[in-house]
């Protein structure tokens, strides 16, 4: 994702989001020829504007072993342009994708081939690290790595911050400055010069037109069984956003397909391996998801993503990516006329996938046992305890999402008992995660003062058999109906936001789920909560993590700024913080920030506390890294 701290905000309110209990959503289905549907939802109370979008429905539940991560890395590669956009030399950029494609392929036969037999034999440990390379490997690295320097127009980029150190350390009274100085500046302009005149990229032309033609928000993410590309346009750019994202769909040439996956890798790095947390919450979903594809993490394992070859990218791009699985959604201030005859003159140039999308056979299996994980981690100890539930959409998901509200928030029962009454736990949350095939219901805390996460487990034992063996009373299920109604109206006022979840929607099954979720919650009684919790909540169908603080790690601060967020959003926010520490260029935070403070303009209140919390991480951590105190 280009920002994926703020994706992670975007994505926490998606998941959180719940349609409006009076307010219906009209909206104008719209399908190409060629398959590819809209949905257009004029709305002229936000003058000036559109929110846009586009959603392939794909996710990392459509990979399989051996390209797991790769729904993600599509994701990265459709910002890098096409024939037309980010490219200064077509025919010489195509050149250098030609040779560095045949130079990768002959590294991944390599490493297939002997390193990983040296590996299983025990010559080396890592087939895939340079340290244990081959001469024939280290030298086709190397050539790889000239290959997109040049292609980059970075190729004597070494040399070039030498000559500036040498240049700014020179003294000014020292005899024979000027001429140095002479020196050292005409070979830097030969250098950069030389440089320029071989690179082929322009980089982030992509987002800067749109920039420039007054677009903010230009982003994308992707999950389990989505990957969405999300924008704010002026209500005059319609016909160039039909224009750059047809292009990018017909014309993408998966440009630095090879130095990508190192931006993965330091993405994942960021995610996952930095965070103290990070490596157990992975074990975690692979343990706990056990047939499903839903078991490996939406950026991939590390091993994959060094495998990808251009071919298979290639394949799974023409069957995921086409019209016939894409669905492209509008809301805000445009005339649908004009819209759908922009749309049709633009996108009607891509071509239906010859090979429809395969269905996910593969569902998960019954779990008969309780699993466990105990994890020493660097971080304050806490409890997860999850349970395998139901689909998005599926008749139980409303009770268990009306059993959620019940346990949340300042006013629900984990805070009363967990965080304000037995005072154990510094957060506590529960929450669904209804995914397009399967899904998951859990609870999650961390500790507060010398309490242990065995004590947090406890409790929540004691609330699941409240819930199962007494009524919820009439009063807390009415507060909860009356909150879930009244959240649920100001997430439709945002057109962003609706965008968002229109496409959500669609992809998970139908639109028009917005309009008909309300009724189904209200509808929700007190018995249905009892019979969820009885039918869910068992011990054989529970897994377990509990983490420990490490040996020698000392107990981290309260966070008060997390304990008063949302309880469905603190995991996120967690996630955020963990990353944003991550963080040690002051420009790429710079840079998040800047679109964080744009999108935070258009967040609704229910989103505002995470983005909020969020962005105060973030300039604390820029402060730290610039050595000052800016807030």
């Amino acid at each position: 994702m280009k920002h994926p701290i703020t994706a992670i905000a975007l994505l926490a309110f998606t998941l959180l989001a719940s349609p409006c209990l009076a307010q219906q959503v009209e909206v104008e289905e719209f399908t190409l020829p060629n398959g590819m549907k809209f949905l257009l939802c004029p709305r002229h109370d936000q003058p000036n504007a559109i929110a846009a979008g586009w959603v392939a429905k794909v996710g990392s539940v459509n990979e399989r072993p051996g390209i797991t991560g790769i729904s993600h890395f599509f994701e990265h590669m459709m910002f890098k342009g096409t024939d037309i956009i980010g490219t200064r030399n077509a025919a010489g950029d195509a050149a250098f994708r030609g040779r560095q494609k045949e130079l990768r392929d002959r590294i991944n036969q390599l490493i297939w081939d002997g390193q990983y037999k040296r590996a299983r034999a025990g010559e080396i440990d890592n087939p895939w690290d340079p340290a244990n390379d081959t001469d024939e490997i280290k030298a086709l690295r190397a050539q790889l790595r000239t290959q997109m320097e040049e292609q980059q127009g970075r190729v004597h980029e070494e040399r070039i911050a030498t000559i500036k150190k040498e240049m700014a350390a020179l003294g000014a009274n020292e005899p024979g400055t000027a001429e140095a100085l002479s020196s050292l500046n005409g070979e830097l302009e030969r250098l950069e010069s030389d440089q320029k005149s071989r690179g082929t990229i322009v980089k982030d032309e992509f987002d800067l037109i749109y920039i420039e033609a007054g677009a903010s928000g230009v982003n994308a993410f992707t999950s389990y069984d989505i990957t969405f590309y999300i924008i704010t346009i002026p209500s005059n750019k319609i016909e160039l956003w039909c224009w750059m994202e047809s292009d990018r769909l017909a014309n993408s040439t998966f440009r630095e397909f090879y130095s990508e996956r190192d931006a993965v890798h330091e993405e994942r790095r960021l995610r996952i391996d930095s965070t103290p947390t990070g490596v157990f919450q992975e074990q975690f979903e692979s343990m706990f998801w056990q047939s499903s594809p839903y078991s490996w993490p939406v950026i991939g394992w590390p091993s994959d993503l060094n495998s990808y070859t251009f071919e298979e990218a290639l394949h799974y791009f023409n069957i995921y990516y086409r019209p016939n699985n894409l669905v492209g959604v509008m809301v805000g201030d445009f005339d649908p006329a004009d819209a759908k005859q922009q749309i049709t003159r633009y996108f009607s140039r891509l071509e239906r996938g010859e090979i429809d999308p395969p269905p996910v056979v593969t569902e998960e299996v019954a779990q008969r046992a309780e699993m466990r994980m105990i994890a020493q981690a660097e971080a304050q100890p806490s409890v997860t305890v999850q349970y395998h539930t139901v689909p998005f959409s599926h008749t139980d998901s409303y009770a268990l999402d009306m059993l959620s509200q019940v346990l949340n928030g300042r006013t629900g029962r984990l805070y009363k008992s967990m965080i304000e009454g037995k005072e154990i736990a510094s957060s506590a949350g529960a929450g669904g995660d209804n995914r397009k095939y399967a899904g998951a219901f859990s609870f999650s805390a961390e500790v507060k003062g010398d309490s242990t996460p065995e004590q947090l487990e406890q409790g929540w034992y004691a609330e699941v058999a409240r819930l199962q063996n007494e009524l919820v009373s009439d009063h807390e299920l009415q507060k909860v109906r009356n909150q879930s109604a009244a959240d649920a109206y100001r997430r439709l006022q945002n057109n962003f936001f609706l965008m968002i979840q229109l496409g959500f929607a669609e992809n998970l099954g139908d639109w028009r789920y917005i309009n008909e979720e309300p009724k189904r919650l209200q509808a929700v009684t007190a018995e249905d909560i009892q019979r969820v919790a009885k039918e869910y909540f068992t011990p054989e169908n529970r897994s377990v993590a509990i983490y420990r603080r490490k040996a020698g790690t000392a107990p981290a601060a309260e966070d008060a700024d997390l304990a008063v967020l949302p309880a469905p959003m603190q995991g996120m926010a967690k996630q955020a913080a963990q990353q944003i520490m991550g963080i040690t260029d002051a420009e790429e935070l710079r840079d998040a920030l800047a679109q964080m403070e744009a999108q935070g303009a258009q967040m609704p209140p229910e989103a505002k506390p995470l983005m909020d919390y969020v962005m105060k991480k973030a300039k604390a951590r820029l402060a730290e890294l610039e050595g000052g105190s800016k807030e």
